[in-house]
Formats: structure tokens, C-alpha cells, sequence
């Protein structure tokens, strides 16, 4: 019988500490939700750093130049985890450089293919749709800004 009482106190006490760590959530995120003061903070520190303004009104770091992504084909940049391509001319378009199968970064931009070197999969250079599979689903889209001969991830 003790051992059970034991027990019984030791859940009670766990579901009790339990239900006021998320009631205690739950009345923080109302609150911070309806008071301007813990939102004033945010607006300070994103406006803080005097480099990041002037990045996003250029249309963010600069990637790569026109002249360095081929006709075709498209640059990957492993950093970034994007691939630009120039399905054609003067047409750029931007994709996660992640494989939609297992996670592999692409490896390479041939004959209007983004390849993938763990399993074979191989996508469109034009909309990033799957070419060939194990891959079940396109590359997601990435946005990108082309100013003059300047291409700028977004």
C-alpha cells in the first residue's frame, strides 16, 4: 500500500507541475500578445543594426552576377542552400538547393537538370519540378531580386 501511495503522489504532483507549467505558457503568450511594450522591443533590435536596413532595400546580399549563371543551366551556391538557374536568356529563377527525397544538397547544374548525388534525383532548371524520381515533391521556389547585372537572394 505505501508503494502505491507513493506512486500516486509521485504522478499527482508530476500532472500538477505539469498543468501550471502550461497554464503559465498560455497566460504569457495572451499577455505579450495584447501589450505593446514586450512588441516595442522587436521593432528596436530589428531596426538596430544600421547594414540590415540598406540589405533589404537593395533587395538583399548579392548572390552571384547574370554573367555567371549559363544559359541552361543555373550556379549552386552550398552557403545560401539555393541553386539560380537561367532557363533562358535572361531568365533567372531561384530553388532550395535541398533535395526534396532524403535532405542531400545538389551537386550540379547540366543539360537543364538540377542533379542530386545521393539517389539520382533530378530536377527542372525552369519550375524546379522533379525530372526524375526518388523525389516525391518539386524544389521550393526561393525569391531573388535581378538589378543590373546583379542577382540578389530575397
Amino acid at each position: 500500500m505505501t508503494n502505491r501511495s507513493t506512486r500516486r503522489t509521485v504522478l499527482a504532483t508530476g500532472t500538477a507541475a505539469l498543468l501550471a507549467g502550461c497554464s503559465k505558457y498560455g497566460d504569457n503568450s495572451s499577455s505579450e500578445s495584447e501589450s505593446s511594450p514586450s512588441e516595442a522591443p522587436l521593432a528596436d533590435t530589428s531596426k538596430a543594426p544600421s547594414a540590415a536596413p540598406s540589405a533589404a532595400a537593395s533587395g538583399g546580399k548579392e548572390l552571384t552576377t547574370k554573367a555567371a549563371v549559363p544559359v541552361g543551366g543555373g550556379k549552386i551556391f552550398k552557403e545560401q542552400k539555393v541553386v539560380v538557374t537561367q532557363p533562358k536568356k535572361g531568365e533567372f529563377k531561384a530553388f532550395s538547393a535541398i533535395c526534396t527525397h532524403q535532405g542531400c544538397t545538389v551537386n550540379r547544374v547540366v543539360d537543364g537538370l538540377i542533379d542530386c548525388p545521393c539517389h539520382g534525383s533530378k530536377f527542372s532548371v525552369v519550375d524546379g519540378a522533379v525530372k526524375a524520381g526518388p523525389a516525391p515533391r518539386p524544389l521550393p521556389a526561393k525569391k531573388i531580386t535581378v538589378e543590373g547585372n546583379s542577382i540578389r537572394l530575397t
